[in-house]
């Protein structure tokens, strides 16, 4: 490296000046001119000649084809728009802002970072769109089932059955207990704690109620209970797979529920944008979800009665209880009611009142309780209770509308069908999110019926038209055993043609071998003739069994 001698009170003004030409302004001829000199020789550039380092280029354009002609244009256009927004934004931030526009640029910026911390998460895993798992059938659907009738969706939500007329009460069962007013004060603030109330809840099926074989003898040819109603007419809501068996003998027709089914338990988030898929043992799974909210339901139902006080008792004593068994029965109240859906049809169906209430001017109301449960507010439309329910009670519920819509409209139709003035519901959150067990009651709500269907759109004139529609289908078959089931991963219900002994237990089977003898002798009453409905033994109505869930009857009647 040459070394260039020089000054320290030099100016550097000709660092750049490769050809010595730029400053040619007399007055500046000495300005940067060294102490030492012109002694710069050591970096000066001497220029050799030597054009064979050259050659010539060609410079004439190329060609494009048709269909990239005028791309470089429409990218300098986007670049220039770019440029220009971004130097639009960089100028409204060079803008010297006021204190009172400054106070709200920070409460903007902290409202955004509450909003990116409360919502981020569940917009991140919306944008996955993670692809929701086929869902098993309720049963399994043998090789010798014949599919006989298929109904969709669409079609059954456009059916109405208008005018039907008021019900008539054939009779009434049970005793209610009177609710207790004071969990109407109930708040986040002051919430209460689930107590475990152990009493007997009776989810009798159809045919198996000794009542309705009663009945079945003087009154209608359609039976059924309000849980099965409720589902059929509400079948469009549906997303999880269920399903129904339907006897037919004669001109009768009996739905029923399968035994050992989980036809009984409430959804938990259904109809959700993305219901729970968890599996296996895990709390949020399905399964786990319906067994914890009927749980919850059982109990809340009983825990804002007021218990041990005098109930209010109906004509009859329940009809399924037994004075041997252990442990006291769960406040509910039967009402047998018929109506006449036209077409000569007579529908009798048994329906369920939770309570008793005294109204504004003291006059009585029945009532159903029922509980929504809050499992986890990150996978349930990101509403926390909590903060949410004393303040936005109507975005919880409309929350709740959305996750589990079919749900509602079924209790609000067992309602309807029951004629309960009033419909309660309680709001119950898990005291920790991880903890299934464990849960406290945050708040309570009311509503009438017939409002309540209006505000979650629930036509009744549709919900009797899917019903007589199903009706009519079945009427039209032989006599023999039918499975009604939702497809589990598409809209449409089928009704299968099934041998008679489908879903019947080796219980059933022995009993029919030792009561051959019975019905050989029993058969035959003079002049009169009897058909079977329930071919699994004969049990008398006066003795009723022990075990309504798990047995079956052979019930007759007059021809």
């Amino acid at each position: 490296m040459p070394y260039q001698p020089f000054s320290k009170g030099d100016r550097l003004g000709k660092v750049a000046d490769w050809t010595g030409s730029i400053y040619q302004d007399r007055r500046y001829m000495n300005k940067y001119t060294s102490q030492f000199g012109g002694g710069a020789s050591q970096y000066a550039y001497y220029h050799d000649e030597d054009e064979s380092s050259f050659q010539l280029v060609d410079t004439t354009k190329v060609q494009k084809p048709i269909y990239q002609r005028g791309r470089t244009k429409f990218n300098q256009n986007k670049l220039r728009r770019e440029r220009e927004k971004r130097a639009a934004l960089d100028q409204a931030n060079m803008q010297v802002l006021t204190k009172t526009q400054k106070s709200r640029e920070r409460d903007r910026q902290r409202q955004l970072k509450k909003w990116q911390k409360q919502f981020g998460r569940a917009m991140q895993q919306r944008n996955q769109k993670t692809q929701i798992k086929n869902r098993d059938a309720s049963v399994t659907v043998k090789e010798t089932w014949e599919v006989v009738e298929e109904m969709d969706f669409p079609r059954l939500c456009k059916l109405s059955l208008p005018n039907i007329g008021d019900p008539v009460d054939i009779g009434t069962y049970g005793s209610l207990e009177y609710y207790d007013k004071q969990y109407d004060r109930v708040t986040t603030k002051n919430e209460k704690r689930l107590k475990r109330i152990n009493r007997i809840f009776h989810k009798v099926t159809t045919t198996d109620d000794p009542v309705i074989r009663q009945l079945a003898k003087s009154h209608g040819n359609v039976f059924a209970t309000d849980a099965i109603l409720a589902t059929l007419m509400c079948c469009t809501r549906s997303i999880y797979s269920w399903d129904i068996v339907v006897q037919k003998v004669s001109n009768k027709l009996f739905f029923d529920k399968r035994d050992d089914s989980e036809f009984h338990l409430l959804t938990v988030s259904e109809t959700a944008t993305e219901p729970p898929q968890d599996e296996g043992n895990s709390i949020n799974s399905p399964k786990n979800l319906a067994l914890e909210a009927t749980f919850i339901n059982h109990n809340f139902s009983q825990q804002v009665l007021k218990m041990n006080e005098e109930r209010y008792k109906f004509d009859q004593t329940n009809p399924f209880h037994q004075k041997d068994e252990d442990g006291e029965v769960a406040s509910v109240g039967y009402k047998y009611r018929k109506w006449n859906l036209g077409n000569d049809i007579q529908l009798v169906a048994r329906c369920e009142h939770d309570a008793v209430m005294y109204g504004p001017n003291g006059e009585l109301q029945f009532i159903n309780v029922k509980s929504l449960n809050e499992w986890d507010s990150r996978f349930c439309g990101g509403v926390d209770w909590r903060s949410r329910l004393d303040n936005q009670r109507g975005a919880v519920l409309a929350t709740e509308l959305k996750n589990n819509s079919c749900k509602l409209a079924k209790w609000t139709i067992s309602a309807l069908l029951a004629g309960s003035e009033n419909i309660k519901f309680g709001y119950v959150s898990r005291v920790h999110q991880r903890d299934s067990v464990k849960h406290v009651l945050l708040g309570t709500q009311q509503f009438k019926p017939l409002e309540f269907a209006s505000q979650i759109n629930l036509s009744m004139d549709n919900a009797w038209g899917i019903l007589r529609c199903v009706i009519d289908i079945c009427r039209k078959l032989n006599d023999g055993k039918y499975l009604i089931m939702k497809d589990p991963n598409k809209p449409f219900i089928r009704i299968y043609s099934i041998p008679d002994n489908t879903f019947e237990s080796s219980e059933s089977e022995d009993d029919d071998e030792e009561d051959e003898s019975d019905k050989s002798d029993e058969g035959n009453h003079g002049n009169q003739s009897y058909v079977t409905v329930y071919q699994l033994g004969y049990l008398s109505t006066s003795h009723p069994p022990k075990y309504y869930s798990n047995y079956k009857f052979l019930f007759l009647f007059e021809l």
